[in-house]
């Protein structure tokens, strides 16, 4: 009888201990303001799809939509940020201007205070400026003020979704954890592609790769699960059709959407430069691998997750990095009578730069932004077409899993290599810089550059330092 009566006494006291705990939920200790909000960017009028080459006739169709998405956050002290993630190949850097201004302007928000993301899908539509040589340089005249009105529509729709998400804010628990998915290849090192599955299966899958799939729960006072955020470092280049899609990231949103309804579910791109959904090609693969990715979310959101302090710190810089075999007026005058359509594109570009600005420019001003959630999350955002090393990198030298590295944000001007992969060349070491406009290679100190950096700015963002 006493045995039973202990027993009770348990039961009272657990039952009181998380009542205490709702309460301190209730009052505040461990809540922010969050809201979440959403706006269609899917093209509605016939317009070029951005990321391959041997596309040559606009897309009218579409098997699911692309999004802007948007997570407000609003930390204990009043710190602000947005993160919004896009449906996109990537964006440029004016149009990345354009949409910070527009930000700062409707919702007084700085630009350390955004970080804009994209999918890098392959199947969404030309934007801008981004990849000129490539696209906008070589479409018509009617193509080109589409795209430019999509761009003016892509302002508008972000600008849209952040004030949904603003308005919509309420008391919010935020909770991190990890998972795993496994269908990222490094693509640089396991040629022919053919050979994929047999070396998967035998395990001998070369190269490194960056598994990890980095989490962010978000739920309201009632436990209601209202938006997660995901990232995974893997190109998004499944599919090669003329459907407008999300590909793989697109489709991993589309699950967990259905798995968890009044739920936003937003993709960042982790540094999957060489990284590739292999094998590939297929709609049922782009499904699949959605799936995958969606399931190691998933398992996450059914384990116990880590409370994310309600406090928010943010640092955005431009760090100068230098580019080497620049060339001068002549050279560019005979490379605009290449046979090579991209490069005469390329050379065009530079032309018109000599001309307005006196030279051609030597150096990018490389976009960095560090975020610090609580004391548990650093979460670093990296312009460009990021190679692995960085992030495995990153993860060694700060706090692992606890460091998430986003590339493709802010801006996308060319592929990020490392050192080594630099020094190796192939389309990643330089090759494709063609296709961005890049007027020459990146310099071999750019790896060191961004690394100190970004410790730089992550040990400034301590607790207890300004």
């Amino acid at each position: 009888m006493l045995s039973f009566q202990n027993k009770i006494i348990r039961a009272i006291r657990t039952c009181v201990i998380l009542f205490l705990m709702g309460v301190s939920l209730a009052s505040g200790q461990d809540q922010w303001l969050a809201g979440a909000g959403r706006s269609s960017i899917t093209p509605t009028e016939p317009l070029m799809m951005a990321g391959y080459a041997s596309r040559t006739t606009p897309a009218t169709e579409k098997n699911i939509d692309l999004w802007a998405k948007v997570l407000f956050l609003k930390d204990r002290g009043g710190n602000r940020g947005v993160l919004i993630s896009l449906d996109l190949v990537g964006i440029g850097r004016p149009l990345s201007q354009r949409v910070c201004q527009r930000l700062k302007e409707s919702f007084g928000l700085d630009r350390g205070q955004i970080a804009i993301f994209t999918s890098h899908t392959h199947s969404g539509p030309v934007v801008g400026l981004n990849l000129a040589p490539m696209h906008f340089m070589l479409a018509d005249e009617a193509q080109q003020k589409r795209i430019a009105a999509y761009a003016d529509r892509l302002v508008d729709e972000i600008e849209s979704a952040v004030d949904m998400a603003i308005k919509g804010n309420r008391a919010s628990r935020v909770q991190w954890g990890s998972g795993k998915a496994t269908f990222a290849v490094n693509r640089r090192e396991n040629k022919p592609y053919d050979t994929i599955e047999k070396k998967r299966i035998t395990g001998l899958l070369a190269g490194p790769v960056d598994h990890d799939v980095p989490v962010l729960s978000v739920r309201d006072s009632s436990g209601k699960l209202f938006a997660v955020v995901f990232g995974y470092a893997c190109h998004a280049t499944t599919l090669a059709s003329s459907q407008w899609d999300g590909d793989y990231p697109g489709y991993a949103q589309v699950e967990l959407e259905k798995s968890h309804p009044e739920c936003m579910a937003m993709f960042w791109a982790g540094c999957g430069a060489d990284q590739n959904p292999l094998p590939r090609r297929s709609l049922e693969l782009a499904k699949k691998y959605g799936a995958e990715l969606a399931r190691a979310v998933n398992d996450v959101l059914a384990s116990p997750m880590s409370v994310v302090q309600p406090e928010l710190r943010s640092q955005y810089v431009e760090t100068q990095l230098q580019l080497q075999q620049i060339p001068d007026a002549e050279q560019l005058n005979q490379t605009t009578r290449s046979t090579n359509r991209y490069e005469a594109a390329r050379a065009r570009i530079l032309q018109k730069q000599l001309q307005e600005e006196g030279n051609v420019p030597d150096s990018y001003p490389y976009p960095i932004a560090v975020w610090k959630l609580g004391d548990e999350i650093n979460f670093v955002h990296l312009g460009g077409e990021v190679v692995v090393d960085y992030s495995l990198r990153l993860k060694d030298e700060l706090n692992g899993k606890q460091t998430w590295v986003a590339g493709y944000a802010n801006d996308v001007m060319a592929y990020i290599p490392s050192r080594r992969v630099l020094a190796e060349g192939g389309y990643e070491g330089g090759g494709s810089n063609v296709y961005y406009g890049l007027p020459g290679l990146w310099h071999p100190d750019s790896e060191a550059k961004i690394i100190n950096a970004v410790h730089e700015h992550e040990q400034s963002m301590k607790v207890g330092k300004p």
